[in-house]
């Protein structure tokens, strides 16, 4: 007794010891505070120049796209697109980066945007879509335009590969390669049209490249530079079945959106399976569901995503294994697995990173990461042991030092920041007004705009916008971020 008195006593005197990691010995508040000031430089500020410049783009885009449609009609007339913000190389849609040319930010493009565009919309049925998936992986499917009218199927056949039976029928599978390369050409043959005549004000086309199944356009504005992913996709309304028994689970979103929220629809992208036949096979994406799951996500959660995504996109892109989706899967399950009242720690940044970084690991050593939404399906199955061995190995010197890691990683956005910064200075002179201004007074109503826009960006850092367009009409903003509509 008087020995526990004695070490109560001694330890009551001692000031208490800073919280340390274990595994590396960092500091966690250092790490918060490291992690903090790449949130900091990591978020750009939007003034109004650059919020009008956002705008311009986006507009000139949506107006390209009317254009597209309008060129054979194939592409639905009233059109629902999706946009995201961060492109196809930041993971915010599962799609292999392997066929993928490298952008970097601050030397190829200032701001980065997915678009998801519907060359096909199944948007009538209220039950489970059942898809065909017998000559599939698990979370892809073929797409039979036997589910379409005649009118569709006359319109798409040349974008089909074509199977025929031996009771002599013919079916036309949708083909995401074909897609692809139709969609290129069409957006390659409307630019080379638009820039015949170019308008005043009219973004620069400074890059088309046909990346894989996706188009990536970089436009100039001002002193901007917006990438633009775009994606052809299949948009479905409803549910799928092989997704149905995920409904079934508890989540960590449940009581704080509603389910119809969360299963609106799915889309299909351009993407096959490691072993898939890469003309017939299309990948399921559930990117308007991860939409609605973001908003149940702490912002200390999301800040050490964010890092952690800064640092394995440098560390582990050769050979491309890892992609900043799985990344993002990780984190949801971590959302269902651990305590909402943990998770809306505001000074538990540091945890949380170290913890994405150890089930990455995780996963790697037992090559397992479980889709989200379809479990079944393992998205690290086809890697060699080797593969995953190397990235282990990687992953744990990032353990072993954090904050040298989080520096370097503040070092490469400040520098990106910085080039961004030079150009704007170097373009300040020649910046471009609005194409529908003649530089008098009637930019007036853009300005308001470009203040609106600013607004928005401000009040809903990282999240992803909505964007309802009529191809005849494309004077009028139709946006939706999240769950609000302007």
């Amino acid at each position: 007794p008087l020995a526990s008195k004695a070490g109560s006593a001694g330890t009551t005197s001692k000031p208490p010891f800073p919280e340390l990691d274990f595994r590396s010995g960092a500091r966690v508040e250092e790490l918060n505070k490291l992690i903090q000031e790449f949130t900091k430089h990591d978020q750009r500020e939007y003034d109004d120049q650059r919020a009008l410049e956002i705008h311009t783009a986006k507009d000139f885009i949506f107006s390209m796209l009317g254009m597209v449609q309008k060129l054979d009609q194939k592409l639905p007339v009233a059109n629902e697109y999706l946009l995201l913000s961060g492109g196809v190389r930041e993971g915010v849609v599962d799609i292999d980066l392997d066929e993928l040319n490298v952008y970097a930010r601050g030397t190829d493009y200032d701001m980065d945007f997915t678009l998801l565009v519907p060359a096909l919309k199944l948007h009538d049925r209220n039950q489970p879509v059942t898809l065909d998936m017998r000559h599939s992986a698990l979370c892809h499917s073929w797409l039979s335009l036997r589910l379409f009218d005649e009118g569709t199927i006359s319109k798409w056949k040349d974008c089909c590969t074509i199977v025929d039976h031996i009771n002599g029928a013919t079916n036309y599978f949708f083909s995401p390669t074909k897609v692809a390369d139709w969609f290129y050409d069409s957006i390659s043959i409307v630019l080379s049209e638009i820039q015949k005549k170019p308008q005043r004000g009219m973004p620069k086309v400074e890059k088309v490249e046909k990346n894989g199944t996706i188009i990536s356009i970089i436009l100039g504005v001002g002193s901007s530079r917006m990438l633009y992913d775009i994606v052809p996709v299949v948009s479905f309304k409803g549910w799928p079945a092989v997704a149905q028994s995920w409904l079934m689970e508890n989540h960590f979103w449940d009581g704080k959106i509603t389910e119809e929220e969360v299963i609106s629809g799915f889309y299909l992208v351009p993407a096959c399976s490691y072993k898939g036949k890469k003309d017939n096979e299309w990948r399921l994406s559930f990117a308007r569901s991860e939409v609605q799951l973001k908003k149940c996500i702490s912002s200390s959660l999301m800040q050490a995503y964010q890092a952690c995504k800064a640092i394995i996109i440098k560390l582990l892109s050769r050979p491309k294994a890892i992609s900043p989706y799985h990344l993002r899967s990780m984190m949801l399950w971590a959302c269902d697995r651990l305590p909402a009242s943990y998770l809306a720690q505001e000074d538990y940044a540091a945890h949380f990173l170290l913890g994405l970084i150890d089930d990455l690991q995780h996963c790697l050593v037992n090559k397992m990461c479980p889709n989200y939404f379809i479990p079944q399906c393992n998205m690290l199955e086809h890697l060699s042991e080797e593969t995953v061995m190397l990235h282990a190995r990687k992953l744990s010197s990032v353990r072993s030092d954090p904050a040298e890691h989080l520096r370097t990683a503040i070092e490469h956005v400040k520098a990106a920041n910085r080039l961004t910064l030079e150009l704007q200075r170097r373009g300040s002179t020649t910046s471009i007004p609005s194409p529908q201004s003649d530089g008098g007074d009637t930019n007036q109503p853009d300005d308001r705009l470009a203040k609106k826009l600013q607004q928005l960006v401000t009040e809903n850092p990282g999240k992803s916008i909505s964007v309802f367009i009529n191809p005849d009409d494309v004077t009028r903003p139709h946006f939706r971020i999240d769950d609000k509509f302007f």
